[in-house]
Order: structure tokens, then C-alpha cells, then sequence
């Protein structure tokens, strides 16, 4: 099986277990006997550890190399899915969140890296469609589970057995790791690897990607609520509505891979955050028929954005440097990921939702003035 195919396995893996919590927690807590605000207190915990795992994974990389550790850390998320499907209560599920932290983040930060270092544009763009993939088939399998009158319980296995089927395909290819591979860097005229690091250009990097899971976070959690509370559109169809995002981001990426064969990561970055700042515009005068569209819009204007900003790391910053900078941009989008929704519910509470537009194309200019300013920082 080639690598790369084996790659975009494990990005599939990567994304399963992201959406199957919220889809399966209505039934999950009932069972359970758990208050609905309890799921925080799971996520959390999943995201702190996707932080601290992300912010080691240099180190952990450096000395065991970009094989074993996403071998250890897809086996320690089999390890939590399989965990959460014997968990009687709450403290035992945030004890089996700690390992699907720990093995996200070093899994997400250790395949950006190497794909950043090894292959082309369009397959940083597909193997982030490919994480789409893994989050859309999550809550679908454990959709199709309670549909066939199965436990949430049995949904977990499943999804935790894909796993170890993975973890084997991952052992047996465990050499094919460390064969030399020569990064593909071409079309990039500088030298950045012989350069230091200037600070304030890698503070900036992390701002961007800070910035961008705030929009794409705030934007899959909020906009429901947006089309039902500010547009009075049918919950029903606000919700499908919803899932169009999704669906932009995971077709667009497949797209952009197509795309990245005529632009370059910066022109991928800019063309998305215009199609997005148009995309906003029209959810914010949307009438009931274009409110889907808006959304579909929004979501293919994200697509390229993140995996054109992995993939320019190395370009800006240096081989050698990469993989640590990488783990700290992860760190920085964990963290976006995990503060921005609350931020977002608590102004929603004071000022209302009808706002929300207006704070994501102020997040859109930030995003864009950041990504000006690396390149003045580093002249490219």
C-alpha cells in the first residue's frame, strides 16, 4: 500500500472521533444519567490534551520519528473510542479523553509536517479533505448504529476497531517511514532553513491559525442558531442548511488540490478569505432561498485556507525548523477551537446572534492583515 495512501488513512482516523460526540450525546447522557453541559467538561479535556500533545510533538517526533508516533498516538485514540463504550460514568469518560487528546494533537502535528516537508500543495489539500471525510462518517456510523436499534456503546467499538485496524496497517509500514525522502520545496527561490526565526513573524503564523479555527469553529457550531434565531428559518431545515459548510470544506479541499496545480499557497489563502468574505456577506442579506448557498459558499472559502497555511511552513520558516512550528500552529488552532465557541455563545447571550457576521468578517481582516505582515516579516 503506498504511504501516502496510508497517510490519508490516518488523517481519516484523525477526524472519526471530532463530531461523534455531539451527535451521539443527547442518547449518550440519557443513558448515562448526565447533565447536557457535562459534554464540555469532556471536551475540554480533549482539547487540552490535543494542545499539550501538539506542543511536544517536536520532541517526541525528533526522537522517535513520524511513524511511531502516529502508531502510538492512532492506538491510544482506538484505545479512548474503545474506552468511552465501557465508560459507566463521567469521571471514567474525561479519564479516556485524555488519550484521544494526547494522540490528536501529536498525530495532526507529526502528518502536516511530513506532508508539508514531502509532497505537493494538492495533497496537504486532500488530506485535510480526507479529515472531513473521517468527521462527516463518525456521527454517520453512529447514526446508522441507533437506526439498526444498536447501543451508542456498539457505534464506539466500531469506530475503535477501524482504528486498530489502522494501528496494524501503520506497524506493518513502520520502515517505509524512515526511507529517505527528499522534501519537495520547489519554487521556493530562499534558503529559510539557513535563516533564524524571526519571532515576531512565527507569532503572527500562530495568530493565523488562532484566527482561522475561530472562524471555521465559531461559523460550524453558530450558524444554525444564526438562520433559526435571526433569519426564523425552520430548525429542520437550518440544520441541513447547516451541514453544507461541512460539505464546502471537505469538496472544496478536494477542489484546491486540483486548484494548487496553477496557484500558489499565498493565492489559495487570499482567493479563499475573498470567496469566505463574500460568503459572509450573503448570510448576512440572505433571504430563506440563498441561506444554504451562503453557507456552501463560506465553507469551500475555508477549504484551502488551512492546509496552503501547513504547507507554507516550511517555506517560511526552514526545514529544520518546521516540525516545532507546526506543533506550536497546531497549539495555537486547538486553542482557537476551544476558546472562540464560548466566546461566541457568551455575546450571543449579551448582545444577541445578529452580530455574529460582523465579528467574523472582523476575524477575516485580522487573518488577512497577519498573513500580510509574515510576508513583510520575511520578505516573500
Amino acid at each position: 500500500m503506498p504511504l501516502l495512501l496510508i497517510i490519508y488513512l490516518a488523517f481519516i482516523s484523525l477526524g472519526l472521533p471530532d463530531g461523534v460526540l455531539g451527535s451521539i450525546w443527547p442518547v449518550m447522557r440519557q443513558d448515562l444519567g448526565l447533565p447536557l453541559y457535562s459534554a464540555g467538561f469532556i471536551g475540554a479535556v480533549v482539547s487540552v490534551g490535543t494542545v499539550v500533545s501538539a506542543l511536544n510533538s517536536y520532541r517526541l517526533i525528533y526522537r522517535y520519528g513520524t511513524g511511531k508516533v502516529t502508531l502510538v498516538s492512532v492506538f491510544l485514540t482506538a484505545l479512548a473510542l474503545l474506552g468511552f463504550s465501557f465508560a459507566p460514568n463521567l469521571p471514567v469518560l474525561l479519564l479516556w479523553a485524555v488519550p484521544l487528546g494526547l494522540g490528536a494533537g501529536s498525530v495532526d502535528a507529526a502528518l502536516n509536517n511530513y506532508v508539508a516537508l514531502h509532497y505537493q500543495a494538492r495533497h496537504m489539500n486532500w488530506l485535510h479533505s480526507f479529515w472531513g471525510l473521517g468527521a462527516s462518517t463518525g456521527p454517520l456510523v453512529m447514526g446508522m448504529v441507533l437506526s439498526l436499534q444498536y447501543s451508542y456503546r456498539f457505534g464506539y467499538r466500531l469506530l475503535g476497531g477501524f482504528q486498530l485496524i489502522l494501528v496494524v496497517v501503520l506497524l506493518l509500514s513502520i520502515r517505509r517511514w524512515e526511507a529517505p525522502h527528499k522534501p519537495d520545496l520547489v519554487g521556493h527561490a530562499s534558503e529559510p532553513e539557513q535563516e533564524p526565526v524571526k519571532q515576531s513573524a512565527l507569532a503572527l503564523a500562530m495568530l493565523g491559525f488562532f484566527l482561522y479555527c475561530a472562524l471555521e469553529v465559531s461559523t460550524g457550531l453558530w450558524a444554525v442558531s444564526y438562520l433559526v434565531e435571526v433569519k426564523a428559518l425552520d430548525a429542520t431545515e437550518a440544520a441541513f442548511y447547516g451541514s453544507l459548510f461541512f460539505l464546502g470544506i471537505t469538496s472544496g479541499r478536494m477542489l484546491s488540490g486540483f486548484v494548487s496545480f496553477r496557484l500558489s499557497n499565498t493565492a489559495l489563502i487570499k482567493g479563499g478569505l475573498l470567496v469566505c468574505l463574500v460568503g459572509i456577506m450573503l448570510l448576512f442579506f440572505s433571504s430563506l432561498q440563498t441561506s444554504g448557498f451562503s453557507l456552501l459558499l463560506l465553507g469551500l472559502g475555508c477549504a484551502p485556507v488551512f492546509p496552503s497555511m501547513i504547507h507554507e511552513t516550511p517555506r517560511r520558516f526552514g526545514v529544520e525548523q518546521s516540525q516545532r512550528i507546526i506543533g506550536l500552529e497546531m497549539a495555537a488552532a486547538y486553542v482557537g477551537s476551544t476558546v472562540t465557541p464560548p466566546l461566541f455563545g457568551l455575546l450571543a447571550l449579551v448582545l444577541g446572534l445578529a452580530w455574529m457576521p460582523a465579528l467574523q468578517v472582523f476575524i477575516l481582516f485580522l487573518l488577512f492583515l497577519s498573513i500580510q505582515l509574515i510576508k513583510r516579516f520575511l520578505n516573500t
